[in-house]
Protein backbone atom coordinates (compact mmCIF):
# COMPACT_ATOMS: atom_id res chain seq x y z
CA UNK A 1 0.00 0.00 0.00
CA UNK A 2 1.48 3.34 -1.10
CA UNK A 3 1.34 6.05 1.57
CA UNK A 4 0.18 9.31 -0.02
CA UNK A 5 0.02 12.92 1.09
CA UNK A 6 -2.32 15.59 -0.22
CA UNK A 7 -1.12 18.20 -2.68
CA UNK A 8 -3.48 20.67 -1.00
CA UNK A 9 -5.70 20.68 -4.12
CA UNK A 10 -8.43 18.02 -3.67
CA UNK A 11 -9.38 17.95 -7.36
CA UNK A 12 -5.75 17.40 -8.32
CA UNK A 13 -5.37 14.62 -5.74
CA UNK A 14 -8.14 12.73 -7.57
CA UNK A 15 -5.90 12.62 -10.64
CA UNK A 16 -3.10 10.82 -8.76
CA UNK A 17 -5.00 8.22 -6.72
CA UNK A 18 -5.39 10.43 -3.68
CA UNK A 19 -2.09 12.25 -3.38
CA UNK A 20 1.68 12.38 -3.88
CA UNK A 21 3.44 9.17 -2.77
CA UNK A 22 5.28 9.98 0.43
CA UNK A 23 9.04 10.34 -0.02
CA UNK A 24 8.85 11.24 -3.72
CA UNK A 25 10.99 13.82 -5.50
CA UNK A 26 8.57 15.64 -7.80
CA UNK A 27 9.66 18.06 -10.54
CA UNK A 28 7.36 20.96 -11.36
CA UNK A 29 8.44 22.23 -14.77
CA UNK A 30 7.27 25.07 -16.98
CA UNK A 31 7.66 28.68 -17.98
CA UNK A 32 7.50 31.57 -15.47
CA UNK A 33 3.97 32.59 -14.56
CA UNK A 34 2.40 29.19 -15.09
CA UNK A 35 1.53 28.50 -11.43
CA UNK A 36 4.44 26.46 -10.07
CA UNK A 37 5.01 28.60 -6.98
CA UNK A 38 1.32 28.74 -6.07
CA UNK A 39 1.07 24.98 -6.59
CA UNK A 40 3.98 24.66 -4.15
CA UNK A 41 2.31 26.97 -1.62
CA UNK A 42 -0.76 24.68 -1.68
CA UNK A 43 1.56 21.79 -0.80
CA UNK A 44 3.10 23.63 2.15
CA UNK A 45 -0.21 25.01 3.42
CA UNK A 46 -1.71 21.52 3.44
CA UNK A 47 1.35 20.20 5.25
CA UNK A 48 0.97 22.81 7.99
CA UNK A 49 -2.70 21.89 8.40
CA UNK A 50 -1.68 18.24 8.67
CA UNK A 51 1.00 19.03 11.25
CA UNK A 52 3.95 18.22 8.97
CA UNK A 53 7.19 20.17 9.33
CA UNK A 54 7.69 22.21 6.14
CA UNK A 55 10.75 23.83 4.60
CA UNK A 56 10.49 26.25 1.68
CA UNK A 57 13.64 27.28 -0.17
CA UNK A 58 13.16 30.40 -2.29
CA UNK A 59 15.82 31.37 -4.81
CA UNK A 60 13.84 33.80 -6.98
CA UNK A 61 11.69 35.68 -4.44
CA UNK A 62 12.42 36.97 -0.97
CA UNK A 63 11.09 35.28 2.16
CA UNK A 64 8.74 38.22 2.73
CA UNK A 65 7.42 37.91 -0.82
CA UNK A 66 6.56 34.23 -0.30
CA UNK A 67 4.69 35.05 2.93
CA UNK A 68 2.76 37.87 1.24
CA UNK A 69 1.87 35.68 -1.69
CA UNK A 70 0.54 32.99 0.65
CA UNK A 71 -1.67 35.57 2.39
CA UNK A 72 -3.21 36.40 -0.98
CA UNK A 73 -4.78 32.94 -0.84
CA UNK A 74 -5.66 33.09 2.87
CA UNK A 75 -2.69 31.05 4.06
CA UNK A 76 -1.09 32.70 7.08
CA UNK A 77 2.46 31.39 7.27
CA UNK A 78 3.57 33.88 9.95
CA UNK A 79 2.05 31.88 12.79
CA UNK A 80 4.05 28.78 11.80
CA UNK A 81 7.47 30.35 11.25
CA UNK A 82 10.20 28.41 13.10
CA UNK A 83 7.53 26.23 14.74
CA UNK A 84 6.43 24.13 11.79
CA UNK A 85 7.77 26.18 8.88
CA UNK A 86 11.19 27.51 7.92
CA UNK A 87 11.64 29.59 4.77
CA UNK A 88 15.23 29.57 3.55
CA UNK A 89 15.94 32.77 1.63
CA UNK A 90 18.59 32.25 -1.04
CA UNK A 91 17.80 35.45 -2.93
CA UNK A 92 18.32 38.37 -0.51
CA UNK A 93 22.03 37.73 -0.06
CA UNK A 94 22.69 41.01 1.73
CA UNK A 95 20.28 40.01 4.48
CA UNK A 96 22.23 37.59 6.61
CA UNK A 97 20.32 35.61 9.23
CA UNK A 98 20.19 31.97 10.27
CA UNK A 99 17.85 31.03 7.43
CA UNK A 100 19.47 32.95 4.58
CA UNK A 101 22.06 31.67 2.13
CA UNK A 102 24.74 34.12 1.08
CA UNK A 103 26.33 31.66 -1.35
CA UNK A 104 24.04 29.27 -3.17
CA UNK A 105 25.69 25.92 -3.85
CA UNK A 106 24.35 22.34 -3.65
CA UNK A 107 26.41 21.56 -0.54
CA UNK A 108 25.46 24.75 1.32
CA UNK A 109 21.82 24.34 0.38
CA UNK A 110 21.69 20.74 1.59
CA UNK A 111 23.43 21.64 4.86
CA UNK A 112 20.98 24.48 5.51
CA UNK A 113 17.98 22.24 4.75
CA UNK A 114 19.27 19.59 7.14
CA UNK A 115 19.84 22.26 9.81
CA UNK A 116 16.24 23.41 9.37
CA UNK A 117 14.94 19.84 9.53
CA UNK A 118 16.83 19.23 12.78
CA UNK A 119 15.26 22.34 14.29
CA UNK A 120 11.74 21.38 13.25
CA UNK A 121 12.08 17.78 14.44
CA UNK A 122 12.33 14.33 12.94
CA UNK A 123 9.71 12.34 11.09
CA UNK A 124 8.16 12.94 7.68
CA UNK A 125 8.36 16.47 6.30
CA UNK A 126 7.66 18.51 3.18
CA UNK A 127 10.30 20.39 1.23
CA UNK A 128 9.97 22.85 -1.66
CA UNK A 129 12.98 24.09 -3.64
CA UNK A 130 11.73 27.00 -5.75
CA UNK A 131 13.54 26.97 -8.06
CA UNK A 132 16.21 24.32 -8.34
CA UNK A 133 17.31 25.86 -11.67
CA UNK A 134 19.23 28.53 -9.74
CA UNK A 135 21.75 25.85 -8.72
CA UNK A 136 22.91 25.25 -12.27
CA UNK A 137 22.11 28.40 -14.23
CA UNK A 138 25.82 28.90 -14.97
CA UNK A 139 26.52 25.19 -15.53
CA UNK A 140 23.48 23.63 -17.23
CA UNK A 141 25.34 20.44 -18.18
CA UNK A 142 25.60 19.64 -14.46
CA UNK A 143 21.84 19.80 -13.91
CA UNK A 144 21.33 16.05 -13.81
CA UNK A 145 24.29 15.43 -11.51
CA UNK A 146 23.23 18.16 -9.05
CA UNK A 147 19.60 16.99 -9.08
CA UNK A 148 20.66 13.42 -8.35
CA UNK A 149 22.84 14.63 -5.47
CA UNK A 150 19.92 16.53 -3.92
CA UNK A 151 17.59 13.56 -4.23
CA UNK A 152 20.10 11.05 -2.87
CA UNK A 153 21.11 13.08 0.18
CA UNK A 154 17.74 14.58 1.12
CA UNK A 155 15.91 11.27 0.71
CA UNK A 156 17.59 10.10 3.93
CA UNK A 157 15.78 12.87 5.83
CA UNK A 158 12.25 11.65 5.12
CA UNK A 159 11.24 14.50 2.82
CA UNK A 160 8.59 14.60 0.15
CA UNK A 161 10.05 17.13 -2.27
CA UNK A 162 8.76 19.59 -4.85
CA UNK A 163 11.55 21.00 -7.04
CA UNK A 164 10.44 23.69 -9.47
CA UNK A 165 12.29 24.31 -12.71
CA UNK A 166 11.80 27.38 -14.89
CA UNK A 167 12.40 25.39 -18.06
CA UNK A 168 10.10 22.87 -19.71
CA UNK A 169 11.30 20.08 -22.00
CA UNK A 170 10.32 21.96 -25.13
CA UNK A 171 12.07 25.21 -24.18
CA UNK A 172 15.44 24.07 -22.83
CA UNK A 173 16.84 20.57 -23.01
CA UNK A 174 19.72 21.24 -20.61
CA UNK A 175 17.53 22.31 -17.69
CA UNK A 176 14.55 20.09 -18.38
CA UNK A 177 16.49 16.85 -18.43
CA UNK A 178 18.41 17.64 -15.27
CA UNK A 179 15.62 17.58 -12.73
CA UNK A 180 13.19 15.49 -14.75
CA UNK A 181 15.59 12.64 -15.37
CA UNK A 182 15.94 11.84 -11.66
CA UNK A 183 12.41 12.78 -10.54
CA UNK A 184 9.86 10.25 -9.30
CA UNK A 185 7.11 12.48 -10.67
CA UNK A 186 6.88 15.21 -13.29
CA UNK A 187 4.09 17.79 -13.26
CA UNK A 188 4.28 20.10 -16.22
CA UNK A 189 2.80 23.59 -16.43
CA UNK A 190 2.04 25.41 -19.69
CA UNK A 191 0.60 28.73 -20.76
CA UNK A 192 -1.02 29.92 -23.96
CA UNK A 193 -2.48 33.17 -25.22
CA UNK A 194 -5.81 32.50 -26.91
CA UNK A 195 -8.05 35.29 -28.25
CA UNK A 196 -5.97 37.79 -26.31
CA UNK A 197 -6.43 35.96 -22.99
CA UNK A 198 -3.89 34.05 -20.90
CA UNK A 199 -4.70 30.38 -20.30
CA UNK A 200 -2.77 28.06 -18.00
CA UNK A 201 -2.60 24.26 -18.15
CA UNK A 202 -1.30 21.38 -16.07
CA UNK A 203 -0.24 17.89 -17.14
CA UNK A 204 1.01 14.91 -15.11
CA UNK A 205 3.79 13.49 -17.26
CA UNK A 206 5.01 10.92 -14.74
CA UNK A 207 4.12 9.68 -11.27
CA UNK A 208 5.65 6.37 -10.28
CA UNK A 209 3.55 3.82 -8.41
CA UNK A 210 0.46 5.73 -9.56
CA UNK A 211 -2.22 5.19 -12.19
CA UNK A 212 -2.35 8.90 -12.94
CA UNK A 213 -4.53 10.92 -15.28
CA UNK A 214 -2.94 11.48 -18.71
CA UNK A 215 -4.93 14.47 -19.94
CA UNK A 216 -4.18 18.18 -20.09
CA UNK A 217 -6.25 20.21 -17.61
CA UNK A 218 -6.91 23.93 -17.75
CA UNK A 219 -6.29 25.68 -14.45
CA UNK A 220 -7.01 29.11 -13.05
CA UNK A 221 -5.47 31.08 -10.19
CA UNK A 222 -8.20 32.57 -8.00
CA UNK A 223 -7.64 35.08 -5.20
CA UNK A 224 -8.53 33.56 -1.83
CA UNK A 225 -8.45 30.01 -3.24
CA UNK A 226 -5.30 29.41 -5.25
CA UNK A 227 -5.22 26.96 -8.13
CA UNK A 228 -8.55 25.68 -9.42
CA UNK A 229 -9.00 22.98 -12.07
CA UNK A 230 -11.39 24.35 -14.69
CA UNK A 231 -11.76 21.34 -16.95
CA UNK A 232 -10.11 18.54 -18.89
CA UNK A 233 -9.00 19.05 -22.48
CA UNK A 234 -9.11 16.39 -25.16
CA UNK A 235 -5.34 16.33 -25.48
CA UNK A 236 -3.40 13.59 -23.69
CA UNK A 237 0.16 13.43 -22.45
CA UNK A 238 1.24 11.65 -25.62
CA UNK A 239 0.23 14.69 -27.68
CA UNK A 240 2.90 16.82 -26.00
CA UNK A 241 5.61 14.43 -24.83
CA UNK A 242 8.77 14.14 -26.91
CA UNK A 243 9.36 10.80 -28.66
CA UNK A 244 11.51 8.39 -26.64
CA UNK A 245 14.19 8.39 -29.36
CA UNK A 246 14.52 12.19 -29.08
CA UNK A 247 14.62 12.02 -25.28
CA UNK A 248 17.45 9.48 -25.39
CA UNK A 249 19.46 11.65 -27.77
CA UNK A 250 19.08 14.69 -25.53
CA UNK A 251 20.09 12.72 -22.43
CA UNK A 252 23.12 11.21 -24.22
CA UNK A 253 24.17 14.68 -25.41
CA UNK A 254 23.93 16.08 -21.88
CA UNK A 255 25.90 13.16 -20.45
CA UNK A 256 28.65 13.73 -23.01
CA UNK A 257 28.94 17.42 -22.09
CA UNK A 258 28.85 16.56 -18.37
CA UNK A 259 31.69 14.03 -18.75
CA UNK A 260 33.81 16.57 -20.65
CA UNK A 261 33.42 19.02 -17.74
CA UNK A 262 34.60 16.56 -15.08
Amino acid sequence: MVSRISSGIPDFDKLIQGGIPQGFFVALTGEPGTGKTIFSLHFVSQGLRDGDPCIYVTTEESRDSIIRQAKQFNWDFDEYIEKKLIIIDALMKEKEDQWSLVNLSPDELVNKIIEAKQKLGYGKARLVIDSVSALFLDKPAMARKISYYLKRVLNKWNFTIYATSQYAITTSQAFGFGVEHVADGIIRFRRLIRNGELHRYILIEKMRQTDHDKHVWEIDIVNGKGIVLKGRLDERREDYALPEKVKRRIIESNEKVENELK
